[in-house]
């Protein structure tokens, strides 16, 4: 992989077998070395000079622990789960202006507690008969008291692409973006349907365009909720387009100059490009050369 993707690289090891090992777990929750991430909701607080902030764990703090992984020095990093009572906004993005307070490192790190502390809170009853949960395995599950049912955190997969057509990619808009912001198409996997099926008809559904050569480029986890990005690319048959107006606003076929000055943040660009952090920069980036 040429190019570093953003929420990847994190620097714990996750320590499965300390997850599955309830006295390992113990000894590392009460290591008088072990730091907790400090959130604020499922936002992060920037520490001194950037960064994450980090506290020993506090004793008085009754939430439950989740191990995030050891690093090299064998000190345990841990999250709490959220506060009772705390209304917590997954979609919300207002953290995306202190992410470049982040190294990529440590964005990683972050968007996985994110994604996990999110996951908690919205599973704190058993979908098989309702009766409250509690955390197990290290907090990376839930385990329900009334039919022992087994739950665990969950990616929801998501296919994002270009599509090409002779020298030529597509990009789109959707309404809620910034103006002059053009970014890949993007939608969910559904059940029963495979990747290359998925991006073929996301891009017939929201672009009107049939494609082929459907080939995988690269992934990333988007902590937005908790998605696994799939980056593709798939040729065109045809450029003309009929654009389902509820999902994209606006869609354009770019050549490589335009990308180029797009990603280089030109005045004179015919779009504004997705930020570094998003996979769809980099499949950009890739397509550029």
């Amino acid at each position: 992989m040429p190019l570093p993707l953003g929420f990847t690289g994190a620097w714990l090891d996750r320590a499965d077998q300390i997850r599955t090992d309830a006295v390992a777990f113990a000894a590392a929750s009460t290591d008088p070395r072990a730091r907790c991430l400090v959130l604020d909701g499922i936002d992060f607080v920037p520490g001194e000079g950037g960064g994450l902030l980090w506290e020993p764990l506090d004793p008085a703090d009754e939430r439950a622990l989740m191990l995030l992984g050891i690093d090299d020095a064998g000190i345990p990093h841990f999250v709490r789960e959220a506060p009772a009572g705390v209304r917590i906004d997954a979609r919300s993005r207002t953290v995306m202006r202190l992410l470049p307070l982040l190294s990529g490192e440590d964005a990683a790190l972050y968007g996985g507690a994110r994604s996990l502390v999110d996951w908690h809170a919205r599973h704190r009853f058993c979908a098989v008969c309702g009766t409250p949960t509690e955390l197990f395995r290290g907090g990376w599950g839930r385990r329900c008291g009334g039919c022992n049912a087994e739950h665990f955190p969950r990616a929801d997969p998501v296919v994002i692409m270009l599509a090409e057509f002779e020298d030529r990619v597509l990009v789109g808009r959707q309404g809620g973006f910034p103006p002059g912001f053009f970014s890949a198409l993007a939608g969910f996997v559904e059940p029963g349907e495979s990747l290359e099926e998925a991006v073929a008809r996301e891009l017939f559904e929201e672009a009107g365009i049939r494609v082929s050569n459907v080939s995988y480029v690269a992934s990333q986890p988007w902590p937005f909720p908790s998605s696994l990005m799939i980056g593709c690319r798939a040729v065109a048959n045809d450029p003309a387009l009929t654009l389902d107006t509820t999902e994209i606003e606006a869609a354009m076929w770019v050549d490589k100059a335009e990308v180029r000055a797009a990603l280089a943040g030109d005045i004179g660009a015919t779009f504004m490009a997705p930020p570094p952090l998003a996979i769809a920069r980099y499949l950009l980036e890739d397509w550029a050369g």
